[in-house]
């Protein structure tokens, strides 16, 4: 297959002779078959310098189409010396003399019209010993790399591999030849990516797993193991399994081919679908050579971003195995060499939410925190404390604190975490944060979070408290709260000194939503520090709202970090999304309040509210429910109830009633979207009720969207079952629970926009609410609750008032059924005067 002419090619070599005896590598010619004996510098020798580690090499190169240079030995060439003498050792300051310039063109017009393999590899080497691979301008190596081309090692790693009589050559030869001309073409990314180099990844990958074992070497085998052969089977086997280990150049030189495609825009999925995953797992299982020291790092470049989720999804069963593999190892480790493996194993882990075997991974994850734990507990730099603390976050997201340890020691964690935060974040303003901080921060970010996500599930039926937290002491949760405290001022210390300039800083948000974390849950602490940090928690949020800032790093740093149906490209509402419910307590207290209104923080919210509906009604089904966005209308209710005149002028209030005019009627036939129907119903009512009619014409939107409203608050309540107790719809019952305060306060608003409004009393009779409600409340035994009927009466009492029709009609109903919940009502009674019915 590889054809080779050795009339025409003459290699001598030179090797130091300190320590380096055998390890010089040769070339011989003898009766037509070229061999080599392979050394650790064999592809340095192909395509890069190696006068660093001391090696000397001369070529003399003998073309039968070159009389210039044929039959002159290394002394006629003078080492540069004399008249048209070429220097080959000589650097020429960075460049290439005349001489050596004209030597180069000649070896590339070789190169170019070589007619067999011998003459290209002559001309590679002694292009190779005339100017180094890393001095070569960028046209030069592409001159280089078209006239070699990817066919050349490709057919040498094939005939390797096939065996057989198609080569006079040993296949460890061909091997070591095609990978290291590989390594050296896959330096420029154009080749890199050709699709005759990607062809041969699954060869190379096939070399780092199973060793360079030949197809024949193969069959040998497995006809051995069939017929059961005895001590000679065992022998043969040793033999096989010892030369099934690459050399250590030939392995350096497959993962260099496997790194720089990785390195490509799409080198991590290139690689995924060669089976690049299991072929890394079985090296290291097989613990081949570099299988640890370049097989994991490669595979840990594998599992980033959205190609962890798709390797661990296609190999689970294989990357659990390497993780409980890599576990034990971390166990077994002892000191600096464990602290070493902790940045490694968080790599390992497996995405939250992948389907792996639950009880394998638990018992890693206890493993895991077993050898945490005395870690955590020494004394330690902060240099040594972070990937210590970076790997327990990622482990928090598993099982939370239910296999952390006791809980002295959950109280230790966050209060070793707390400590960086305060320790890294109160430097002075200005000074730049290490990266290596920043990764240790965001590691502390997630324990805090944690800690606060459990002491706010102790009190939910639906989310028990681990056994480990919930059994702290008073004085153990007051400590592990005073640290929270001390952390989150140095949090808010840190922000207040972010300008503009950094908000697309990965870190910046990763502090900011650490913040949000807290808020939403504590905002009595730190209240005045809360309050002046304002201004930048909402320009913040607006920026990235808006699209002020790059948000490129963030958009990246946000996909590497998401999991699930949480990832996607960055949208710029992400900021706000975490602020949300901060800004639902926040508006809730006077001082606060008047703060987040001078920043126009309603305005915010709306922009919010308007463009996530813009999104969700392009999508087919509606979209999935989106908790943000109810939280957004809380907050918006809290300032139109405390707020009437600032919701009477504001222009954006206007612009909110618009967008829920249109929305409305499109929700209520979104069953998953209910909760959002019921805020949108309620906080457009709690407006109208803000509203007076100046005149007797009525906008169409307000129309449908009293009429959409109306229809809606009726179909909460079932009364098919009457006389029994009324009993909520089945459209409602499942979301009962978060809707039903939304409901009631959206009838006793309806009051209210009776009284503003007189028109829209007109519509309650035409739409049938009151007549459906009448004949409901006359026949019904009870219902639900007892403030559901006082929300109803507040509701029938307004418009009684308003309506002498409506009056009329609500006495005659109570005349005629005198059993029913309806007379029960005593404010109503009296407002319709059937006091004595």
């Amino acid at each position: 297959m590889c054809s080779f002419t050795p009339t025409l090619v003459h290699y001598v070599y030179w090797g130091n002779t300190t320590g380096c005896a055998g390890n010089v590598r040769s070339w011989k010619l003898e009766h037509g078959m070229m061999s080599c004996r392979r050394s650790s510098h064999e592809k340095e020798v192909m395509m890069e310098d190696f006068s660093k580690r001391g090696m000397k090499i001369f070529t003399t190169v003998t073309m039968a189409d070159s009389s210039d240079t044929s039959g002159q030995s290394r002394d006629e060439q003078g080492n540069g010396e004399g008249e048209g003498g070429v220097d080959l050792d000589s650097d020429a300051g960075g460049g290439l003399t005349e001489a050596q310039r004209e030597v180069m063109e000649r070896c590339l017009h070789v190169l170019k019209d070589a007619r067999n393999d011998s003459h290209t590899l002559a001309a590679l080497l002694m292009i190779t010993r005339l100017c180094p691979a890393s001095r070569l301008d960028r046209p030069t190596l592409r001159r280089i790399f078209e006239a070699v081309g990817l066919n050349l090692p490709a057919r040498l790693l094939v005939t390797a591999v096939r065996g057989g009589d198609r080569s006079d050559s040993p296949p460890q030869e061909l091997l070591s030849l095609g990978t290291a001309l590989l390594a050296a073409l896959s330096t420029e990314p154009d080749m890199a990516s050709h699709p005759q180099l990607l062809t041969t990844v699954p060869l190379l990958l096939g070399f780092v797993a199973d060793g360079p074992v030949s197809d024949q070497q193969k069959q040998a085998q497995s006809e051995a193991a069939e017929t059961g052969g005895g001590s000679d089977y065992k022998d043969q086997s040793a033999e096989s399994a010892a030369a099934s280990r690459l050399d250590e150049d030939m392995a350096a030189d497959c993962y260099q081919v496997l790194t720089a495609v990785c390195a490509l825009p799409r080198g991590p999925d290139q690689l995924l679908s060669r089976g690049a995953v299991p072929a890394l797992c079985h090296a290291v299982e097989q613990n081949q050579t570099l299988s640890h020291d370049r097989g994991l790092a490669l595979l840990a470049c594998l599992l980033l971003g959205e190609t962890k989720e798709k390797a661990w999804r296609k190999h689970p069963a294989e990357l659990l195995a390497l993780l409980v593999r890599l576990s034990k190892d971390f166990c077994q480790s002892k000191d600096q060499a464990r602290l070493d493996m902790c940045s490694q194993l968080a790599q390992f882990l497996p995405p939250v939410g992948a389907q792996v075997e639950t009880e394998k991974l638990k018992e890693v994850v206890s493993r895991l925190w077993g050898a945490l734990r005395p870690m955590v507990q020494a004394k330690l730099t902060p240099k040594q404390i972070g990937p210590i603390l970076v790997l327990c976050a990622c482990l928090l997201d598993f099982y939370g604190w239910d296999v952390v340890g006791p809980p002295k020691f959950c109280c230790l964690l966050v209060n070793r975490a707390c400590v960086e935060v305060r320790m890294g974040l109160e430097e002075p303003p200005g000074d730049q944060l290490s990266p290596e901080l920043q990764h240790t921060l965001t590691g502390c970010y997630r324990i805090m979070e944690a800690a606060i996500e459990q002491a706010c599930s102790q009190g939910l039926p639906s989310a028990p408290a681990s056994p480990h937290m919930s059994s702290l002491s008073l004085q153990q949760s007051r400590q592990v709260l005073g640290v929270l405290e001390e952390a989150f001022s140095a949090v808010i210390y840190h922000l207040q000194h972010v300008d503009a300039s950094r908000y697309d800083d990965p870190f910046i948000f990763a502090t900011f939503r650490c913040l949000c974390s807290w808020l939403a849950e504590e905002t009595s602490c730190l209240k005045e520090e809360v309050t002046g940090l304002l201004p930048f928690l909402i320009g913040y949020s607006r920026s990235h709202l808006q699209g002020e800032s790059l948000e490129q790093g963030l958009s990246e740093w946000m996909a590497s970090v998401s999991v699930g149906e949480d990832r996607g490209s960055w949208t710029g509402r992400e900021a706000l999304r975490y602020l949300l419910p901060a800004l639902c307590h926040l508006s809730a207290e006077e001082g606060p309040r008047k703060a987040l209104l001078t920043l126009d923080t309603p305005a915010l919210l709306v922009d919010f509210l308007s463009q996530r509906w813009t999104s969700l009604k392009g999508k087919s089904g509606g979209g999935a429910r989106d908790p943000s966005m109810e939280t957004a209308c809380s907050a918006l209710l809290n300032f139109t109830v405390t707020e009437p005149e600032r919701v009477r002028k504001d222009p954006c209030f206007r612009k909110l009633e618009a967008l829920l005019s249109d929305a409305l009627p499109v929700l209520v036939y979104k069953s998953h979207l209910l909760v959002l129907a019921a805020n949108y119903c309620t906080l457009g009512l709690m407006m109208g009720r803000l509203k007076s009619s100046q005149s007797e014409w009525v906008e169409a939107s307000q129309r449908r969207f009293f009429s959409t409203a109306l229809r809606f608050l009726r179909s909460a309540l079932d009364s098919s079952s009457s006389p029994a107790p009324v009993m909520v719809s089945h459209s409602w019952e499942e979301s009962w629970e978060e809707a039903a305060e939304l409901w009631r306060l959206g009838v006793q608003a309806l009051g209210g926009c009776v009284r503003a409004q007189p028109w829209v009393v007109t519509l309650v009779r035409e739409e049938g609410w009151l007549k459906h409600t009448l004949a409901m409340l006359a026949q019904c035994s009870a219902l639900p609750e007892q403030h559901t009927q006082d929300a109803l009466e507040e509701a029938l009492c307004a418009v009684a008032e308003q309506c002498p029709l409506c009056k009329q009609e609500v006495r005659d109903m109570m005349v005629k059924n005198e059993r029913g919940v309806l007379n029960h009502m005593r404010n109503l009674k009296k407002s319709v005067g059937a006091e004595k019915c």
